[in-house]
């Protein structure tokens, strides 16, 4: 993971100061890459703890076209919440608290406890409206039928192996007002697979990338998608590619980016897939064992919402 380190380091170091949509600022550089080696480790940062339960829920609800948080709150798993807490106060017509002050940190715990346990008020508050899932899954065509690319990327996978056009897409832009009322537009904006012999590889473009918080997430949860992907296509895990647009550090995270940089990374842990699993939708949370992860301790940090 020394090239993530190098990057975060370069942007630490060199990057433009600018403003941002959330008022909190930022260092950023524009256009990036990283690649990653499957078969030489699971690339999970170590030099800070990552949450990987809270990346396969995510993951795996992507997966199934859900849009609405409720799925992940009851797993615990608590990424998105800020973003729909912060629409259901507008539609209050609520002032919104500073992010990590006392009265947000409240109010937030309040409204995720009410989309945990009250099926009526999650549906009306949880849902981030046509985000990656509905993306993924449910795209829908201008005749009003729907197109899943995620079983087409499979059939393509499977079937047409040279093509070039194994690409999934999250940026619609006839949707993105309708993200932006309970959620963001998607950042992570489309991935194409290449086959090389029985190899899979996979390549993001990332528009937005947040590098202390969001990056080490999304590095891990592609890179298991790869994997997941080649197990049910009858490959093996080749590259993930990352290419970055915005990459940027927020200034609220400064601090703990220094203290990151200040660690030795750690031998990369090995994942492990159930490989009685044949079909990408039959994965389940307890298909993945992580061996082997020995990371630095965690280091909080709040999210620019």
């Amino acid at each position: 993971m020394q090239q993530y380190l190098d990057l975060l380091g370069d942007v630490r170091a060199n990057g433009t100061e600018r403003t941002d949509r959330t008022g909190t600022g930022t260092r950023s550089v524009f256009g990036r890459q990283l690649r990653f080696d499957l078969a030489e480790g699971f690339p999970l940062v170590t030099t800070k703890q990552v949450f990987l339960r809270g990346i396969i829920h995510e993951l795996l609800w992507f997966l199934s076209g859900d849009t609405n948080i409720a799925p992940l709150v009851r797993n615990g798993v608590h990424i998105w919440d800020s973003w729909p807490y912060r629409a259901y106060l507008a539609k209050q017509g609520l002032p919104a608290p500073d992010t990590g002050s006392p009265e947000w940190r409240d109010g937030l715990r309040s409204f995720v406890a009410r989309i945990a346990d009250d099926d009526a008020f999650a549906a009306e508050h949880g849902d981030l409206g046509p985000v990656y899932g509905y993306q993924w899954r449910h795209w829908r065509t201008p005749e009003g039928t729907e197109i899943d690319q995620v079983q087409q990327a499979l059939d393509l996978i499977r079937d047409t192996p040279d093509s070039r056009r194994i690409i999934v897409s999250a940026w619609n832009a006839a949707d993105i007002e309708d993200m932006a009322k309970a959620g963001i537009p998607p950042c992570h904006t489309m991935f194409q697979f290449y086959v090389d012999g029985d190899r899979l590889s996979c390549q993001l473009y990332q528009r937005s990338a947040d590098l202390f918080l969001g990056v080490p997430f999304n590095i891990a949860s592609y890179a298991l998608l790869t994997m997941m992907f080649a197990q049910v296509s009858g490959l093996q895990p080749g590259e993930f590619v990352h290419t970055f647009g915005d990459a940027h550090i927020y200034a609220n995270h400064y601090a703990q980016v220094d203290e990151q940089l200040s660690r030795t990374p750690r031998p990369l842990p090995r994942m492990e897939l159930n490989p009685a699993v044949t079909s990408l939708f039959d994965f389940t949370i307890d298909d993945f064992t992580l061996v082997g992860y020995d990371p630095h301790p965690r280091i909080s940090a709040p999210v620019a919402v």
